[in-house]
């Protein structure tokens, strides 16, 4: 049976939901790079029809080489420069990640878009939508070897920033640089969760307040190391506040 979400724990305790994207919605994402793949590839043809009056051996050669980096060149760079996104799925809200949510990695890129190959055959990603149909986490078999999945992107309404802040100081703006590896490093999930908790904070009791604070600002630590005079004298949800005020605000 197919899952809606994958539930991710992470090591500090916390636990975000990733919706899963669907078959028909990841074939819709792949029609629309296709069409910009035949695109390139009929612009190539262009290119190669040139190159054939001084040298057809050359462009043969030519041809073949740009053939392969527009079929799976492509993909591969857009989603290492868009975190996990091409064209196709970012008109659609769609993003591939890693299955246990870590950082995406470039050989997993590189594995789950050779193996499109396999998953092609024998014709229009036949295998490869076997495979997410039978797969609980709707994956292909290029995702089941790279370890990767592909998820929906929540639509997250702009959130009254100046309603989390309450016109407190916020240290980090001092370091646009560890602003900016936050914005980089925080995924739209991490981000929405802890936009929630600073929202709904006064409905919790004391004691899980200061918990769940004490969890979500642990788990930004790990990704970005913060100076001493970021963190000394700043609670907990103080520093969650000030982390969800530089992803958000348009000031930073």
């Amino acid at each position: 049976m197919r899952a809606n979400a994958l539930l991710i724990r992470t090591p500090e305790g916390i636990v975000f939901a990733q919706s899963l994207a669907g078959p028909m919605t990841r074939f819709l994402a792949w029609l629309i790079d296709l069409l910009i793949i035949v695109g390139l590839t009929f612009g190539l043809e262009r290119i190669l029809n040139w190159i054939r009056l001084i040298s057809p051996d050359f462009a043969g050669s030519v041809g073949t080489v740009g053939f392969f980096v527009i079929s799976f060149g492509y993909a591969m760079f857009l989603e290492w420069a868009w975190r996990g996104q091409t064209v196709g799925k970012r008109a659609l809200h769609l993003r591939v990640v890693d299955a246990e949510g870590m950082r995406l990695q470039f050989n997993q890129i590189v594995t789950r878009n050779l193996l499109r190959l396999v998953d092609f055959l024998p014709l229009a990603y036949l295998v490869g939508g076997v495979s997410c149909w039978m797969s609980r986490n709707c994956q292909r078999l290029g995702d089941i070897a790279a370890n990767t999945i592909v998820v929906r992107i929540p639509e997250i309404a702009e959130p009254d920033i100046a309603q989390v802040l309450e016109g407190k100081f916020n240290s980090l703006r001092k370091y646009p640089h560890l602003a900016a590896r936050l914005r980089q490093r925080v995924t739209p999930v991490e981000a929405a969760t802890a936009l929630e908790a600073l929202m709904r904070r006064d409905r919790f009791e004391p004691a899980a307040r200061v918990e769940l604070f004490e969890l979500l600002a642990a788990h930004f630590r790990e990704k970005v190391d913060f100076p001493p005079d970021v963190t000394d004298g700043v609670t907990d949800e103080q520093c969650v506040r000030n982390v969800i005020d530089v992803i958000y605000s348009v000031r930073a």
